[in-house]
């Protein structure tokens, strides 16, 4: 059976080659930054901040999910230094860039005097979001993909033809693992709206919290699935080891904060004036 898989150039203007990965990748981070920058008014932020702290976040966040990719498949990157920025070929960590974005975020609300926890709170489903699209790129490249299937498995799941085909990579298909995750963090953006939207519920940080516990639970157990996992020795899944520190972290952290004294303020609450 022949099958027809997605070029991952989306197009080129002469000697400029641009990739569906960096597309789509730049298509979620720009409907984040749009939909957390309507949140942040309404909370009370100043017009301008989430866009001026994205100026600094995105690009070390950047930096940080290819370190953190690098670091793991150094071998390889010492055998060939050039592919180091050939971003273009996947290899973006989610965990890495949430690590360095998330370093970033502290320092520049540190400096600003701005509540960190709120903005945590009003980026959190968004970021959540970005992840879920950002997904698909991984599907154009044909990556992060779970152990071998048959094709028949995978139109029991009642898939589309063309993901059906592009899960077939040197004649074997694979479980579409991208398509779990984006799945699962889809779901956990409309569930982390809900319960942000609903008064006395979330107190601030919470709803970060929320996000982390919910993504760390689900990436979990999709990690298990993956064939590209990024290992520490030969006996933990680099992700799998991270997410269980975070989602046994979150809770304990929602627990300690919730035994302050006055209390937190309600997310709804915003910044009181």
């Amino acid at each position: 059976m022949t099958t027809n898989i997605i070029d991952p150039v989306a197009f080129s203007i002469g000697p400029i080659t641009v990739y569906w990965y960096g597309v789509i990748i730049a298509t979620a981070m720009l409907l984040a930054i749009t939909l957390a920058s309507r949140e942040g008014k309404k909370r009370g932020f100043e017009e301008d901040t989430i866009t001026d702290m994205i100026f600094w976040t995105i690009p070390i966040a950047f930096i940080g999910a290819r370190l953190y990719y690098v670091l793991f498949q150094l071998d390889h990157y010492i055998q060939n230094p050039l592919k180091i920025v050939a971003i273009w070929e996947g290899g973006l960590a989610i965990y890495g860039g949430l690590i360095a974005g998330g370093v970033t975020i502290y320092f520049y609300t540190k400096k600003k005097g701005i509540s960190l926890a709120l903005m945590l709170d009003v980026l959190a489903p968004y970021v959540l979001l970005a992840q879920s699209i950002g997904r698909w790129g991984n599907f154009i490249n044909q990556e992060a993909h779970g152990g071998e299937v048959t094709r028949a498995f995978l139109e029991n799941l009642y898939l589309p033809d063309f993901i059906i085909n592009q899960m077939q990579i040197n004649g074997l298909y694979y479980h579409p693992t991208f398509l779990y995750e984006s799945l699962w963090s889809l779901v956990g953006v409309g569930v982390i709206i809900i319960l942000r939207n609903r008064k006395g519920l979330l107190r601030q940080g919470e709803v970060a919290l929320s996000y982390v516990i919910w993504y760390s639970a689900g990436r979990f157990f999709i990690e298990g699935m993956r064939t590209d996992s990024l290992w520490i020795g030969d006996f933990l899944r680099a992700s799998q080891g991270l997410s269980l520190l975070l989602f046994i972290g979150a809770i304990g952290i929602w627990a300690y904060r919730r035994r302050d004294y006055p209390p937190k303020p309600y997310y709804l609450e915003g910044i009181k004036v």
